[in-house]
């Protein structure tokens, strides 16, 4: 048996040999990359090409593949930097860079350790933005600070095959007697506000006040003119009734006001006695003869 191997091998040695070259070569140069990968293909030390996600074929013992470069999004370490804004305060400020690679053989080969030159690169930017800016402004307009340290750090990193995705500034701490003078300017705001708010709440319960003795009056006003108009009313029928009946009109309707008078007089409390004068039994009396007579 092994007679038979030893010289199977020996007159198909060539073609064996021929067969293991052949599988070596087609492994050499076929590369799989992942998804989140780039490779960078080297020719005899030069760029050769960038190898995207998939099956891709080189040139066996000419090309190989020098960097593996990972294009998934990345984040920089926290950074705490001290900077001096526009009306000279001390600030520490902590900021973070979020990027990833779009174009590898950039990356490779124009920058050594990219993430030491960004966050160096972040440092200047942030010192340089914050300079123009006052304490108040930057506590206000973070958002906007943010926007313009990204813009920024755009424009510097183009030439290194990045692309900056997010830039965050995740706190403004100060000195303990920047942060005590600043607990007594809110203090004296909120007091001033509360001040105002009290101010603006008595000026409105005048308004209110003034409002309600206003309509007051107006409702009074007209209850006074509709009792004019009445009065008026029962003046003009007397005196129409007295130009068609005469002078017997006129003596009817006194007579009938001291009966009514009397009528109240006597419905008082605590008065089961009424005296009465004469004259009033004959305001009575004409009272009646004039009913008598006009019916």
């Amino acid at each position: 048996m092994e007679d038979i191997i030893l010289g199977f091998l020996g007159n198909n040695a060539v073609f064996l040999l021929l067969f293991v070259f052949l599988v070596v070569v087609v492994l050499a140069g076929v590369r799989i990359v992942p998804q989140s990968d780039k490779f960078v293909v080297e020719r005899f030390g030069r760029l050769r090409s960038v190898l995207g996600p998939g099956i891709n074929f080189i040139v066996p013992f000419l090309d190989r593949v020098a960097h593996k470069i990972s294009i998934l999004e990345r984040q920089l370490p926290t950074n705490r930097q001290d900077a001096i804004t526009s009306d000279n305060v001390l600030v520490q400020v902590e900021s973070s860079v979020f990027y990833r690679i779009i174009e590898p053989e950039k990356t490779v080969y124009r920058i050594r350790d990219i993430d030491a030159a960004i966050m160096t690169t972040v440092v200047g930017i942030v010192r340089s933005e914050l300079g123009t800016l006052e304490l108040d402004q930057v506590q206000s307009n973070r958002g906007q600070l943010i926007e313009r340290i990204q813009s920024s750090l755009e424009k510097v990193v183009d030439d290194w095959g990045i692309e900056v995705t997010r830039a965050e500034i995740l706190d403004v701490n100060l000195d303990d007697a920047t942060r005590a003078a600043m607990m007594q300017q809110l203090n004296a705001e909120r007091a001033r506000r509360a001040q105002v708010t009290e101010a603006e709440g008595s000026k409105r319960s005048v308004e209110l006040n003034a409002d309600a003795q206003l309509y007051a009056a107006e409702q009074l006003a007209k209850a006074r003119r509709i009792e004019a108009d009445a009065e008026a009313y029962a003046t003009e029928v007397v005196a129409v009734a007295i130009k068609e009946n005469g002078v017997e009109a006129a003596q009817y309707q006194v007579a009938l006001k001291q009966v009514e008078a009397l009528s109240e007089v006597a419905q008082g409390a605590g008065k089961q006695t009424v005296l009465l004068p004469t004259a009033a039994l004959d305001a009575f009396g004409d009272a009646f003869k004039l009913l008598k007579g006009r019916t």
